[in-house]
């Protein structure tokens, strides 16, 4: 996966294949709810095994039956085809 910055044009084209995401402050941003906690750190320790295997890491949160993800690429200061190609993986997870 490449680490080069994407243009506002490109990552339009992104977003609009992931249902439920958004940009909020140039992070790729979504909210997931579910049943309970169980249910929600399970689905973080999955999706935690997928970033690794990419090596390519979220930045998260949880409170009870709630995750919110935010993904950018750090060393590109912006958006990449790895938080795109992160974010198509935490939709496959999802059952999205």
């Amino acid at each position: 996966m490449g680490a080069t910055k994407l243009s506002t044009q490109e990552i339009s084209a992104e977003l609009a294949k992931l249902p439920g995401w958004s940009v909020e402050d140039g992070k790729l941003r979504r909210v997931f709810e579910f049943r309970d906690f169980t249910q929600a750190f399970g689905f973080m320790s999955q999706v935690a095994l997928a970033a690794e295997k990419m090596d390519h890491h979220p930045d998260w949160s949880n409170s009870w039956n709630k995750v919110i993800i935010e993904l950018t690429t750090h060393s590109a200061g912006g958006l990449t085809k790895n938080d795109f190609g992160l974010a198509a993986r935490i939709q496959q997870i999802f059952g999205v």
